[in-house]
């Protein structure tokens, strides 16, 4: 048994305790109901639920508003809390807010952070040491306003802990076992008027008080508090009561609140105004947010625009602390200083907005947006202020701030796109589409705030690997752009990613033309050594890869790399150029400089981002490449195969870094003698590469080709020289017979056409790839070597006195440049030297 055993008896208190509210001191009765829900928490687990196998359903608490089905759900967290060793509290109620609310929990499962790896990645990390039970297996999760079973069916999780789930829609009963709450026995309601009001109540009073409000949690907490606060007598309160109720009804007010908690909360705010009356301007702004908590911090004077009243109450600190006082005596709002939040409940909200004319809700929208606004977030990039913009995000729906047309309020949207793009949060894409759909209907496709959040959808597009959208959304936007008139400096933004999309098609040299004109323009729009002409540089540096200027293209990732630190760039960016840097090193061919930077780089990297993050991640896949490129072969494959199984956790098999490095560690395996393991992998990668790129881009064929040579490495080479001829014919007609993987392809189907005794062919094949190769890389790189090394093999299998004098001539070069380029104890340099073929392959590189 890995859950919690209901006869056990825990006295330490939980070592994780996240978010949960502070508890209700006048919590009173729901007796039955907590034990109920007891039982069946725990019910039937006992030597039952093990950390694979769950038996534990979930259970749900539901009811209409008011009921107490949120302050049920606290009670039990702080009644059974010894009973877990974590307890953690989620508002469900807007989807946005689960994941980030389980990212925020993930370090205290000692996972890394959502400022580490993202907010999906960190939220999916916890979700599944949850499952497994590590570090704790008696956790108990709470899901508080879940109204949709559909959007949180994928955040519960399996496995030995608790779930708990408050909702008011009755769908729930058919998913999991549910606990309706109801209103408050009479009992209960006389008891809590007991405790709620401090001076004496008479049973017979609270009896009348109770059956006035209905015995509705919500409403007796509103007629608590104002006695409380006021010391008005049950008779008074009930006969205000009555009158406020016959107004109410006198004037046909909707029936979807209690009539009684509608007449309650007119009074408590009735006697609030004659008493503080700015604490009211207070309540109607916070009834314009979302039901979540407002950090206190939002309510600064130094915001402009406001209303006169709520100016006049934010200019005085003293004022407006007496007022968050108030409204939280007075039960119209949920104060907790120790996080520095004011919370008001969706039905009082809902009160309140009802009783305002449309102008004054107008007004108050106003309000809110301003206050937003105004609240210091900081640059959203940085992952030091991505806390602050999480605070504020479950209010940006409930505010209606997609409707603003404010400069200010669309440049806070896109601010908080920008968080959750950055932060790698799956609610992106949902988020700008929301403002987009909006705003272009309010001012049209060519608004500048359109056009700005169609590139973002861009980028967050391209995060999530769906290269032909992005492609397709890019050329639209730089046409409405164009057409727009927008500033060079925003639309360069857009340019310099038009290379990642062009290269994503397989048009690498579109996309080289592209880069090349987009470095000029941005020289002259921001000067050779801003960040933004370097990472134009960096991506240009990409393109030179591509098309076999390995030296060009490491020229200009120094330049990127060098310019980047001078200009104090963040770690993520520095890092992903210094990777480039040794990437376009290794495929230099210096192997050993390309490792020393790779680990350099890592370090670095592993220090400032975490090993969960994608540049990391991304660094430590080129090393692993690296070290098997310089003969470390099992340090490179125990790295590979760790990195391709990070991605697999972050991305799925199918997103584009985790192909790469599947492609790699199929590469590796066949290095360190795992020829079928790879085989296998190589062809899984090779089929699930067209969802991503479609059928005949480069790497698709690149890669084939990595298939075609572990089928001869496992003893195939009929089926290797096939697969290589379909190959090289597809490659020559996208890239030509001169570029690298044509070549890298063409060596390895000489290899074929040997192992199968044709020698003939495989010397004509071979000399030609080793003109071709030589011309482009030099005589003296790896690649060059190895097609060297293997024609001269080939000659000597003919046997002519011309082929073995043309062998031995070939020998005596490559071994000196073996012995200059790389040492006579590489692996390469032995296999020349034991006249066995060398095999070339391929690993894909960032788009």
């Amino acid at each position: 048994m890995t859950g919690t055993h209901p006869s056990e008896v825990r006295r330490s208190a939980p070592q994780v305790w996240g978010k949960i509210p502070p508890r209700n001191k006048n919590f009173t009765g729901r007796k039955e109901l907590l034990e109920k829900l007891r039982a069946g928490m725990t019910a039937g687990t006992s030597g039952q639920v093990t950390v694979v196998l769950p038996q534990v359903l979930p259970h749900a608490l539901h009811g209409l508003g008011g009921v107490g089905k949120t302050q049920m759900a606290v009670e039990y967290a702080y009644r059974y809390g010894n009973e877990y060793d974590l307890v953690w509290w989620i508002s469900a109620d807007q989807r946005v807010l689960i994941r980030s609310s389980l990212a925020t929990l993930a370090p205290h499962l000692d996972l890394p952070t959502a400022a580490t790896i993202g907010v999906e990645d960190a939220a999916n990390a916890a979700l599944d040491a949850l499952r497994r039970g590590e570090p704790y297996d008696r956790w108990l999760l709470i899901f508080d306003n879940a109204d949709e079973p559909e959007e949180i069916r994928d955040v519960i999780p399996d496995g030995p802990g608790h779930v708990l789930i408050t909702s008011r829609n009755h769908r729930w009963e058919d998913v999991v076992e549910a606990v309706p709450v109801d209103v408050f026995t009479r009992e209960e309601s006389i008891a809590f008027l007991s405790k709620r009001v401090r001076r004496a109540i008479a049973p017979e009073d609270a009896d009348r008080l109770a059956e006035q409000l209905g015995d509705l949690p919500l409403a007796l907490e509103q007629a608590g508090a104002l006695q409380a606060e006021t010391g008005m007598r049950v008779d008074e309160y009930i006969e205000l009561l009555n009158e406020h109720t016959a107004q109410l009804l006198d004037e046909g007010r909707p029936t979807e609140y209690p009539i009684s908690m509608t007449a309650a909360w007119n009074l408590s705010v009735s006697r609030l105004s004659e008493r503080r009356p700015e604490a009211i301007h207070l309540l109607r702004c916070c009834a314009f947010f979302g039901p979540e908590p407002i950090p206190r911090d939002v309510f600064s004077q130094r915001v402009r625009g406001l209303s006169p009243q709520l100016t006049e109450l934010l200019a005085n600190p003293i004022k407006l602390s007496r007022s968050v006082g108030e409204l939280g005596r007075f039960a119209l709002a949920r104060v907790d200083p120790g996080n520095r939040t004011i919370q008001v409940h969706r039905l009082i909200q809902a009160l309140v907005r009802d009783e305002l004319e449309p102008e004054e809700r107008t007004q108050q929208l106003n309000d809110v947006h301003r206050l937003l606004t105004g609240h210091q977030l900081g640059n959203p990039e940085e992952s030091v202020n991505w806390g602050r913009y999480s605070s504020i995000l479950g209010h940006i729906v409930p505010s209606r701030v997609q409707e603003s047309r404010d400069v200010q309020v669309r440049d806070l949207a896109l601010n908080l796109a920008r968080y959750l793009y950055m932060s790698g949060d799956e609610y992106a894409q949902e988020f700008v589409n929301l403002f987009i759909s909006q705003w272009e209907k309010d001012s049209g496709p060519l608004d500048p705030h359109v056009l700005r959040a169609y590139r973002e959808l861009g980028n967050i597009l391209r995060q999530l690997g769906k290269y032909n959208e992005v492609y397709e959304l890019n050329q639209k936007t730089l046409s409405k752009m164009q057409q727009a008139g927008t500033r060079d400096d925003e639309l360069l933004l857009l340019v310099s990613g038009i290379g990642g999309d062009l290269r994503a098609r397989g048009d690498f040299d579109a996309a080289l033309q592209h880069d090349e004109e987009s470095v000029r323009r941005h020289e002259a729009a921001f000067g050779p050594d801003d960040p933004r002409t370097l990472r134009a540089k960096n991506n240009l540096g990409l393109d030179y890869s591509l098309t076999g200027s390995f030296q060009r293209a490491r020229e200009l990732h120094e330049i990127a790399f060098i310019g980047l630190q001078d200009a104090q760039a963040g770690a993520a960016t520095v890092l992903l150029h210094w990777n480039a840097l040794a990437r376009s090193v290794r495929l230099t061919g210096d192997y050993a400089e390309a490792s020393d930077l790779g680990e350099e780089a890592l370090a670095y990297g592993l220090e400032y981002l975490g090993g969960e993050h994608p540049a990391y991640l991304s660094t430590a896949k080129d090393l692993s490449i690296a070290l098997r490129r310089l003969g470390e072969l099992e340090r490179a494959l125990d790295m590979c195969t760790e990195v391709h199984g990070r991605y697999v956790r972050r991305y799925g098999l199918d997103h584009p870094d985790t192909l790469a490095a599947a492609m790699s560690l199929a590469n590796v395996q066949r290095n360190n003698g795992q020829e079928q393991e790879g085989l296998k992998l190589a062809a899984d990668t090779v089929a699930r590469y067209p969802r991503v790129y479609g059928t005949n881009h480069p790497y698709i064929l690149a890669c084939t080709g990595n298939l075609a040579l572990l089928h001869r490495t496992c003893q195939d080479p009929e089926r290797a020289r096939a697969l290589n001829e379909q190959t090289l014919d597809a490659i020559e007609q996208h890239l030509g017979r001169d570029h690298h993987y044509y070549l890298t392809v063409a060596t390895n189907l000489a290899s074929d056409l040997a192992a199968l005794g044709h020698h003939d062919a495989a010397v004509e094949r071979g000399r030609d790839t080793h003109r071709r190769l030589t011309e482009l890389v030099g005589p003296s790189h790896p690649v060059a070597l190895a097609c060297a090394a293997n024609l001269a093999a080939d000659l000597r299998q003919l046997g002519t006195s011309e082929a073995l004098a043309e062998a031995e001539r070939l020998r005596e070069d490559t071994h000196d440049r073996y012995a200059q380029q790389l040492g006579l104890e590489h692996p390469d340099a032995i296999a020349f030297l034991e006249e066995r073929h060398l095999d070339l392959d391929f690993d894909p590189p960032p788009i």
